[in-house]
């Protein structure tokens, strides 16, 4: 049966891809801003810091969001913060104000994200194994086009940051066309926000979520720098293995659900964590540029659908109460985003070389593996009713 991607779909993966073309752009503004600024790199590096606990943030606040608003409602939301956010980091010089931002964009970015799993699971329902990986690789579109640009408008006159700003008048564009003026008025539960306790399971999934998220931005944020540890090569080039990563997301995110369809969902995760595995360990041993570029694709295919499955677990396990269980993955992301790039720099350090540090991929990529196997998903819930 052919996915019927309806307003809906293209809407919400509109959203994806905004805040995705941000978050491309971001990493490589970062050593333009601190060049800007004249900041050291323990200061530069607070912004990743401040989107890590920008994610957890939303995280908390994501249940009551959606109990007031509902989530379409809490989407746009979330797309207004992320568009204040951009143009308080664009137009605001001092380090304090563009950490501000950042975290203000932050929230808005992650609320955005959590409301597209929980809506794209909804609307799809048993179709939602296969609508939200495409509806993030449509995101991932956006990413690759974010690192592109900023890259690009950094080596002419123009000013890299109007790269970033772009994202802002198209996020206002989107709210006036592509909201749904008649949509239902939003009643609130009266039982309140989703809470309570989660079930042993739901926390050991969600530690292998922390593992999945950790080997992903373990790995993009540090990629550029082993390839240049191993061939050598130029900071442009560097840049261009960023873009084969997010090629293979993309690639994966768009035919890998459909291609996957016949397996379970523990199954088809299983299968892309060994797919990534694959990919890291041709990258790690490879002295070869063409050769590297070609495992980071691969290990981008391995990457693409692991949030978005892990995701649908979490849901299965959370005891219909998929708003919270989606906030508790925001927390998952945001530990994740602000420690493992942080963590893998440190055992750099430690170690003498990014490529001894990378056997924390390995290792992350094992405890996700074993605790899918250990902790097995419920099939029969993870549709949102």
């Amino acid at each position: 049966m052919t996915l019927q991607r309806d307003r809906a779909f293209w809407t919400i993966s509109a959203q994806i891809a905004l805040v995705n073309f941000y978050l491309g752009g971001f990493g490589p503004a970062q050593p333009l801003l601190r060049e800007d600024q004249g900041t050291s790199l323990t200061i530069a590096g607070l912004h990743g810091t401040a989107m890590g606990l920008a994610s957890i943030i939303a995280g908390a606040l994501n249940p009551y969001l959606v109990h007031k608003f509902g989530r379409n409602r809490a989407s746009w939301l979330g797309l207004g913060l992320f568009a204040a956010g951009i143009v308080m980091f664009v137009y605001c010089q001092p380090v304090q104000l563009t950490l501000l931002a950042t975290l203000l964009g932050g929230v808005g970015t992650s609320t955005v994200i959590n409301n597209m799993v929980t809506s794209i699971s909804h609307h799809y329902k048993e179709d939602a194994g296969i609508a939200l990986p495409q509806s993030n690789a449509i995101g991932s579109a956006g990413y690759v086009s974010g690192t592109l640009l900023v890259g690009t408008l950094a080596g002419t006159s123009l000013s890299w940051r109007y790269g970033l700003l772009l994202a802002a008048p198209l996020s206002l564009i989107l709210y006036i066309f592509g909201r749904e003026k008649d949509a239902d008025e939003h009643v609130p539960d009266l039982d309140g926000p989703q809470r309570g306790k989660l079930s042993p399971q739901f926390w050991f999934a969600w530690i292998g979520f922390v593992a999945c998220i950790s080997s992903e931005f373990a790995t993009t944020f540090w990629a550029a720098a082993l390839l240049r540890d191993r061939v050598e090569s130029t900071a442009a080039i560097s840049t261009v293995c960023i873009v084969a990563l997010g090629t293979g997301m993309g690639i994966g995110r768009w035919f890998g659900g459909p291609a996957l369809k016949r397996f379970k969902l523990d199954h088809q995760i299983q299968i892309i964590i060994g797919t990534q595995f694959i990919g890291f360990a041709i990258f790690w041993f490879s002295h070869i540029l063409w050769v590297s570029l070609i495992s980071l694709l691969v290990m981008g295919l391995g990457i693409s659908m692991q949030f978005a499955l892990s995701s649908i677990r979490l849901i299965g396990l959370s005891d219909n109460r998929p708003d919270l269980a989606i906030g508790k993955s925001s927390l998952a992301a945001g530990i994740a985003i602000g420690g493992a790039p942080f963590a893998l720099g440190l055992l750099g350090d430690t170690l003498g070389s990014i490529s001894r540090a990378y056997i924390m991929v390995p290792v992350l990529i094992a405890i996700a593996m074993i605790i899918i196997v250990k902790v097995p998903s419920h099939e029969d819930t993870n549709i949102i009713k």
